[in-house]
């Protein structure tokens, strides 16, 4: 049997990045964009962050900056930005990865799998054919290959 390595994950697994206080998301858009937050862009209203626990290399949110919990409270303005930053995370995910195509969306509320209820966020995870195997299904793992700190070189550049 062969052994697979993500040492990266023991922090998510030893709950550790849970222990912050306060909203992830505000915290996020506080600080400069870096290598260290996974920040890649901000602009007055959102930003785009790099998800630390992908589902597969270059899953991508973006997010308002207004802290709000229910889809329906963002203005039309907001939703005009995000859905903006989300062709642009689109654009730069083909030219930076190539990925043959892509899951977009939202999950609202803790029973739809958001692990940040409180405050609405788009998911951008770039698929390849065959990226999904019996290990998300069996070994209940899933396979990447590159550190998220490699992916957020090659896309940076195009932010």
């Amino acid at each position: 049997m062969k052994s697979l390595w993500a040492p990266w994950r023991m922090e998510f697994i030893e709950g550790g990045v849970r222990e912050q206080r306060g909203c992830l998301f505000c915290r996020l858009y506080g600080e400069k964009e870096s290598i260290k937050n996974l920040v890649l862009l901000k602009s007055r209203s959102a930003f785009v962050v790099m998800n630390r626990y992908p589902y597969s290399n270059g899953h991508l949110m973006v997010v308002p900056r207004r802290h709000r919990g229910d889809f329906a409270e963002l203005t039309s303005k907001e939703h005009e930005v995000l859905g903006v930053l989300v062709a642009r995370c689109l654009t730069v995910l083909k030219k930076a990865l190539k990925p043959a195509g892509f899951n977009v969306g939202l999950n609202l509320g803790k029973a739809a799998g958001a692990g940040i209820v409180d405050h609405v966020h788009y998911h951008i995870v770039p698929r390849w054919v065959g990226d999904s195997n019996f290990m998300p299904v069996v070994g209940e793992t899933r396979v990447l290959p590159e550190f998220v700190t490699d992916t957020y070189k090659k896309l940076a550049k195009y932010f």
